[in-house]
Formats: structure tokens, C-alpha cells, sequence
């Protein structure tokens, strides 16, 4: 296990949002607001976190859209909800990204491309891969950070990961311990 790094000024959190940020429902989607639970701590640790990353951003892979199960309006309305609730916590998200094309399609965006991070780092250009974390909870998450030389935390779960993270934590929440 690498050791965690010493997180100071320029220092950006890429996160995954389903089992990262929300509770995952597995074998569906989060399809509305009512259906969104934060992760166990999350709220609770959310300033901390915050505070010690200049960046964060959201990167989720969202086919529930392809599938016309969702909306992208409705998916743009669960996300501000999402950013209202972390920033009154204290963590301010500073772009949310969403690949919606099909997982076995020409899937550009769908991480484990890294699309999504030259997007945030576009729209951030001080972002720098190097001295960033990616957190998430499937092997595309941590294959997404590794291929852009990020050190990856992997949240567990009963989801198979065969990729090894820098770091295996059970909650978002935890990382405050690390901070």
C-alpha cells in the first residue's frame, strides 16, 4: 500500500458518486432525489474534507440516461440537490461530470476513459493529475485514476475490484482520518 499522500495547496479529490458519494443501489439506478442517501459519515465529515482540497469533482458513469430511464434535466436536478447538501455541510463541489452513453457502446466519456478528467482539468486548468485523489468503488474508478497517475482510494463494497488501490477505506467519510 502506498503511503497517503501530504495533501496542501493544489490538491484536487476526483470522486465517483454512486457507493462514493450516495449509497449504490445495485442493479438499478438512483432515478430521483428520494432515492439519494448519502454514505454513512459523509455529512458529518463533509468540511473537513472539503477543506483540504482546492478542487473536487464529480466523475460518474450514468447510462440510466442512454436506457431513457432518466432525464438528463432530472439527473442535472438530483445533482444540484446533491451539491446543495455537501456545500451546506461544507464541500463544495466544483463541477459535476456525467458519461451517459451506453457501458458497451463507443463509450467515450465512461470512465474508465479519462475523457472526464481533461474536461475538469479544462475547466480547472491548475488541475493537476499528479496531485490528485480518485475515489471510487469499482475497478473503472480506479483504473481511471491510475491511468492519470492519481493516487486511488478504493471504497469497498460487494462489488468484485481487481485493480489495487492505494488505499481501501469502507466510507467517503473515512478519508477525514487521513487529512
Amino acid at each position: 500500500m502506498t503511503a497517503f499522500p501530504q495533501i496542501g495547496p493544489g490538491w484536487t479529490l476526483f470522486l465517483d458518486r454512486d457507493g462514493v458519494i450516495n449509497e449504490r443501489i445495485f442493479d438499478n439506478y438512483v432515478l430521483d432525489w428520494a432515492a439519494f442517501h448519502f454514505t454513512d459519515g459523509l455529512l458529518a465529515n463533509a468540511a473537513q474534507i472539503g477543506a483540504a482540497f482546492e478542487h473536487i469533482v464529480v466523475v460518474t458513469n450514468q447510462q440510466c440516461i442512454a436506457k431513457g430511464l432518466l432525464s438528463e434535466q432530472a439527473l442535472d436536478s438530483i445533482h444540484q440537490h446533491m451539491i446543495d447538501a455537501l456545500q451546506k455541510a461544507g464541500l463544495q463541489i466544483d463541477i459535476v461530470l456525467a458519461a451517459t452513453e451506453f457501458k458497451n457502446g463507443q463509450a467515450q466519456r465512461r470512465k474508465p476513459n479519462t475523457k472526464m478528467a481533461f474536461e475538469a482539468q479544462e475547466a480547472f486548468p491548475n488541475i493537476d493529475f499528479q496531485k490528485s485523489i480518485m475515489v471510487g468503488d469499482t475497478n473503472t474508478d480506479i483504473l481511471f485514476g491510475k491511468k492519470l497517475g492519481m493516487y486511488t482510494v478504493l471504497v469497498e463494497s460487494i462489488e468484485k475490484v481487481k485493480e489495487a488501490p492505494d488505499l481501501k477505506i469502507a466510507h467517503l467519510s473515512e478519508l477525514s482520518r487521513y487529512l
